[in-house]
């Protein structure tokens, strides 16, 4: 299945992306794809609305704007320097267990809105990343049951601010949390559909140039090795999101290093789970 949320932001409301693109409102059956909903069984239930032809459900304008496909999580888990390229490119240690830090649940972001550069910034970067969504609770969970613990995937962009990040001291959280730093979507795409989430290319363009593409099975930590990973070091919940990594090809990592600015456009994309397009625009 693929899980959608549409209308004003803030006000999404739940629905569902049909085998033949048709987008169908789920509102009718479905508060919300939020926490209670995975916890409580809520993707059975509307495997099981599909299968009966989605009674009551109407189709949606496909011009109403697309949120992200879940609603705001209770953390967002991010895994650094998880593609070796990338690790070089930036002149990091190649780590030896995966790098963790938060990214701000504040970020959060529709797959097609506008990406606000922050205040005083000046090193505007992506990052296009295959997103985790977790679906039950994992607390210490072994890696041969990591998979069990995953609703779906999607597609999501790490904006980072690099100044913020590396410049004013302390964690790299400070330059990855801005307003708009973490849209994700077009939809999330359940766990089902997809056969080996190591196999998947994903690429980045600016302004129509191919910035990144590369495969997820570069990856240093797999996904059943990091879910099974941090749920070492915190409780995962339903509808927590876990962000794998950035292959190389960040503006940063180039010589001389090629930020965003106000005007471009960026568009990231994973193969089986759809595109994000984003439009760089100044602080309002």
């Amino acid at each position: 299945m693929k899980l959608i949320r549409f209308g004003e932001a803030g006000r999404e409301e739940p629905g569902v992306i049909l085998e033949d693109g048709r987008r169908i409102d789920a509102s009718g059956e479905f508060l919300d794809y939020d926490e209670s909903f995975f916890a409580m069984g809520g993707l059975d239930s509307l495997a099981e609305w599909v299968k009966e032809g989605c009674p009551d459900g109407v189709e949606i304008d496909p011009a109403v704007r697309l949120g992200p496909p879940i609603a705001r999580p209770s953390k967002i888990v991010c895994v650094g320097q998880n593609y070796l390229e990338h690790a070089l490119e930036m002149g990091g240690e190649i780590p030896t267990e995966p790098v963790l830090f938060l990214k701000a649940t504040s970020a959060w972001s529709g797959p097609n809105d506008d990406v606000l550069i922050p205040r005083g910034a000046r090193k505007l970067d992506y990052e296009v990343e295959l997103a985790v969504i977790i679906g039950k609770t994992a607390s210490y969970v072994a890696e041969d049951e990591a998979m069990s613990h995953v609703a779906g995937y999607s597609v999501f962009c790490d904006y980072s601010e690099r100044a913020f990040q590396k410049e004013h001291g302390g964690q790299w959280t400070k330059g990855k949390s801005a307003d708009t730093f973490a849209p994700m979507g077009p939809a999330l795409v359940t766990r089902e559909e997809i056969a080996d989430p190591q196999e998947l290319r994903l690429w980045t363009k600016v302004n129509n140039e191919i910035r990144q593409n590369s495969w997820t099975k570069d990856m240093m930590f797999g996904v059943r090795d990091v879910v099974s990973y941090i749920s070492r070091f915190m409780t995962l919940l339903p509808g927590d999101v876990i962000i794998t990594g950035t292959p190389s090809g960040v503006a940063g990592g180039m010589n001389p290093p090629q930020y965003l600015q106000a005007g471009d456009h960026v568009e990231c994309g994973i193969e089986q789970l759809g595109e994000l397009t984003q439009r760089v625009v100044a602080s309002r």
